[in-house]
């Protein structure tokens, strides 16, 4: 897909297809709104009958309208328009993305004046209409036989040669305004970067190992100013990484710990780290998962995927901030060498653990990669991970459960979620849980003595490994790091969602 951002009037513009907003109006009798007058006046009798009702996310299609130089026209609800926030632009984006589809058009232009009515408003709205139809774009389809060959060198958004592309030419008076224009861009280019995210965890785990991964990272890193550095088992040994190396010991793939670091804030700013679990694909070792919906488990490295994704568009986006990405990554098999249940092994920072179920290992690898992360004097520490089931249970697939003991933290993650429109709602997590976490052979061990509290536990056993005084803030993405098509409509049903990584990128931006 091709976007465009241009300054015209729709008297002077000929195109296959046109598509305008529609409002609702609260009381049963006030009609919609077209936000075209001479729309209005046309289509009277539709607004009369309720055909178009303007409400969110509603599209009526009209074929052969033959209205000045267009040939159909789709209208798209948003609803009232007290109630129109980003996210509900994002979402009417997605339904015209959608519209066109079903329409098989190569063009359209999408009149953005009337969403809503301030010049303030413009760019944070013109941000999301593209990010909608950005995400909207993404599909997964790569190993499908119709393909001529699998790419795995970056995510594809309607792969046809550059001149079958869908074009997409977004139309408003404020389009040459220098905010509006940056908005605009950022909003391609974060969602650019949430379809690689996405790309990355629907690959399935024959074809994205760690090593792929790691080299995934390297080459979507080329041509920014993000140094990425690998290191392989011999060195991952070296570096003492007990809990990375102990849940890969089971697999005949080797682990990876990629580290990508990008300076573009002043030289003495501490370096804000986000830290991404990468397990390519989880059988739950010799803790075995059952074997219904064990397919699923490629996605628990969406974590990683996500922190690459930051990553990248921190670095595309030019953010006056010093990142650090941290992904460590493996796959947990059964295999002769895996760990057993009872087995105590011991992280970077010297703390010893009882793997006491194999299928707990998420946390083992966070641990060394959280470890590697305070060691860099950094100011804040954000992680994301596919951590437990128990989060699914407490939140489903809507909300993002997120943990920090850190006030001003709390703050910022609450202020960067409301700008993205991705939901979080913060979890407890107090001494009691870390009690429960306490080995009898060993320092810790990798489950809880007690019953319930699942992701709470989890986090207060990775809170061991960062160091005292760091601000950090675990995000556990289980519920929400794929299948979200059912609450999302610029998702897809059932692959990688991208969650948080628009977040992220606000806290970097928001970052100091």
């Amino acid at each position: 897909m091709i976007l465009n951002l241009l300054k015209k009037e729709l008297k002077d513009i000929s195109c296959q297809s046109l598509i305008v907003f529609t409002k609702s109006s609260a009381g049963k009798d006030r009609l919609a709104t077209i936000a075209n007058s001479d729309l209005s006046k046309k289509y009277a009798s539709l607004l009369e009958e309720k055909t178009i009702s303007g409400k969110a996310l509603e599209a009526v299609t009209i074929r052969e309208a033959n209205f000045g130089g267009f040939r159909n026209l789709i209208f798209i609800g948003l609803g009232e328009d007290k109630d129109l926030d980003q996210e509900g632009l994002r979402q009417a984006a997605a339904a015209a993305y959608d519209a066109l589809k079903a329409l098989k058009v190569k063009e359209a232009i999408i009149s953005f004046d009337g969403v809503k009515g301030t010049t303030k408003e413009a760019p944070s709205f013109v941000k999301a209409l593209a990010e909608g139809l950005t995400l909207a774009s993404y599909s997964f389809d790569q190993l499908k036989s119709k393909k001529a060959k699998v790419t795995t060198a970056k995510a594809k958004s309607d792969e046809e040669s550059e001149g079958q592309k869908l074009q997409i030419h977004v139309v408003s008076r404020a389009a040459q305004e220098k905010s509006v224009k940056a908005a605009f861009q950022e909003g391609i280019i974060t969602a650019e970067c949430v379809n690689f995210a996405r790309y990355l965890g629907d690959m399935p785990g024959n074809l994205m190992t760690p090593k792929i991964l790691a080299e995934e990272a390297q080459k979507a890193a080329q041509g920014t100013k993000i140094k990425v550095t690998v290191w392989d088992k011999n060195r991952i040994i070296k570096e003492k990484m007990g809990g990375l190396l102990g849940v890969s010991l089971g697999s005949s793939e080797e682990p990876r710990f990629i580290i990508m670091e990008y300076k573009g804030g002043k030289t003495h700013q501490k370096p804000l780290i986000f830290v991404g679990k990468g397990l390519t694909f989880d059988s739950g070792g010799i803790s075995i998962k059952p074997s219904a919906g064990m397919e699923e488990m490629k996605f628990d490295m969406c974590g990683g995927a996500n922190v690459i994704g930051t990553m990248l568009a921190a670095a595309r986006l030019k953010l006056d901030v010093n990142l650090i990405g941290l992904v460590p990554s493996t796959e947990n098999m059964p295999g002769p060498s895996a760990n057993k249940p009872g087995d105590v092994c011991f992280a970077r920072n010297g703390k010893s653990f009882e793997v006491n179920n194999t299928d707990a290992e998420g946390r083992l690898i966070l641990a060394d990669a959280l470890s590697y992360a305070s060691e860099q004097d950094p100011g804040m520490i954000i992680d994301a991970a596919t951590l437990t089931g128990a989060m699914v249970v407490a939140l489903g697939n809507i909300h993002t459960g997120y943990f920090t003991r850190d006030k001003e933290l709390k703050t910022s993650i609450e202020k960067a979620a409301k700008i993205s429109g991705e939901l979080v709602w913060n979890m407890p997590l107090t001494d009691q849980h870390l009690k429960d976490m306490k080995g009898t052979y060993a320092d810790l061990s990798n489950m809880s003595a007690g019953k319930g509290a699942g992701s709470a536990t989890a986090t207060a056993f990775l809170e061991q490994f960062v160091g005292e005084g760091i601000p950090w803030a675990h995000f556990d993405i289980a519920g929400t790091g794929w299948a979200v098509g059912n609450r999302l409509n610029y998702c897809t049903k059932k692959g990688a969602s991208g969650v948080m990584l628009r977040t992220f990128v606000e806290l970097a931006k928001s970052y100091e």
